[in-house]
């Protein structure tokens, strides 16, 4: 399924890099619109992708619960499995872990953002403990380093904003930043040897070094991957080539979906307001059913809280400050406002929020880290109707 996904984005890309007056950030009913006269039977994960990289968290999951999401059930005896374990604080759990591991692997949904501000969030301890490369399947920039922040021209997926932040993050951090996405693959199979062999590479290149990898979905698993025809995936292979045992996390599989019936039970079962890893008295990791052995954990991921219709956790702890938009800036509704570093938009950088105004009530509000930026409103015809300068204490 994920190389048929790839080859779906790959094909939306191509479609959209063809049409030169194509919107990246879009208003809502504008990426519904296109959906609903679409055809095609990959439309709404295209929808799903499309929402993320405006911003709209919720219409995210909404649209991939539309490509087939079903109830998920689970049986008693792993309900009374997961009652062996107890909740950890998954940030703290993985910084204190990586003091004792040379590679971590995380993995994302690619229309959640919430997985990569959470691997945001590692980035600062995961340093000091002594981790100095990132390796992102989404990028695909050999300039990164050097320019210090990305371009709209650094991926696809980096030009949502949560993903460019959080590559503009590990920058300032310190961390050299690299890609890993083989070029001219022919199958699954070939693709996740082509990563790991990639990745391999850097290990090679720097034997003493400690890496963080940051990539999609199934890439993750070390275990019998779910698609047979890979043989193994990404990590697994990695494992088996450098003899290095990676510390693997699952964000996917007990994040929330747009419907909550569609949610792992799992996730109420934890009843956590924070991310958290379930351990037991021996300190074996939640990974699901006790028969599964496809990465060393899940994390569970909460249920999201909104303020001002943004989620919560895009705060970071406090790290990030709401500003909201002044009405004497907007001078007809709706619009759409976008935040750029100081000096970025100019360079075709990637904005770090993007948020819809649809109306002189609405108190949607931009969410910043500190900072300059210069911020940009368009109108619904996608004409830059203001810009002005703001700081963030």
């Amino acid at each position: 399924m994920k190389l048929l996904f790839k080859a779906i984005m790959l094909f939306f890309i191509v479609n959209v890099s063809a049409q030169a007056k194509e919107e990246i950030y879009q208003f809502s009913k504008d990426i519904e619109a296109k959906t609903d006269k679409d055809t095609l039977p990959w439309k709404y994960q295209m929808a799903a992708t499309a929402y993320s990289i405006s911003g709209f968290y919720k219409k995210a999951l909404e649209a991939w619960d539309k490509n087939g999401a079903s109830p998920v059930k689970i049986s008693k005896e792993d309900s009374l499995y997961f009652g062996y374990f107890e909740q950890d604080d998954a940030r703290d759990y993985i910084i204190n872990r990586s003091k004792k591991e040379r590679i971590i692997i995380i993995n994302e949904a690619h229309h959640n953002i919430k997985h990569r501000v959470f691997t945001t969030s590692l980035l600062h301890g995961l340093y000091d403990n002594g981790y100095r490369f990132f390796g992102l399947e989404a990028l695909s920039d050999t300039l990164i380093n050097k320019r210090k922040f990305p371009v709209m021209d650094s991926g696809y997926y980096t030009q949502e904003p949560q993903m460019a932040n959080l590559l503009k993050e590990a920058i300032d951090i310190g961390f050299t930043l690299f890609e890993y996405e083989p070029a001219d693959v022919a199958s699954g199979k070939e693709r996740e040897i082509g990563q790991a062999d990639n990745i391999a590479r850097w290990m090679q290149k720097n034997p003493d070094a400690k890496f963080l990898i940051h990539c999609g979905w199934d890439h993750v698993i070390e275990g019998t991957p779910g698609n047979k025809s890979w043989g193994k995936a990404m990590a697994g292979r990695l494992k088996e080539k450098t003899r290095v045992d990676p510390f693997t996390i699952d964000q996917t599989a007990l994040s929330e979906k747009g419907d909550r019936q569609f949610s792992s039970p799992y996730i109420a079962m934890a009843g956590s307001k924070t991310p958290v890893i379930m351990v037991d008295a021996n300190g074996r990791l939640f990974n699901g059913p006790a028969a599964n052995d496809q990465t060393d954990c899940k994390i569970i991921h909460p249920v999201t809280g909104f303020v001002n219709s943004r989620p919560e956790w895009l705060l970071m702890d406090g790290k990030r400050k709401t500003y909201q938009i002044p009405k004497s800036k907007i001078k007809e509704y709706p619009v759409l406002v976008l935040a750029y570093r100081k000096n970025e938009f100019s360079q075709h950088g990637v904005p770090a929020d993007v948020v819809e105004v649809l109306h002189a009530d609405d108190k949607t509000s931009l969410v910043l880290a500190k900072g300059i930026y210069d911020i940009i409103v368009k109108n619904n015809r996608y004409e830059v109707i203001e810009k002005f300068e703001i700081k963030i204490k």
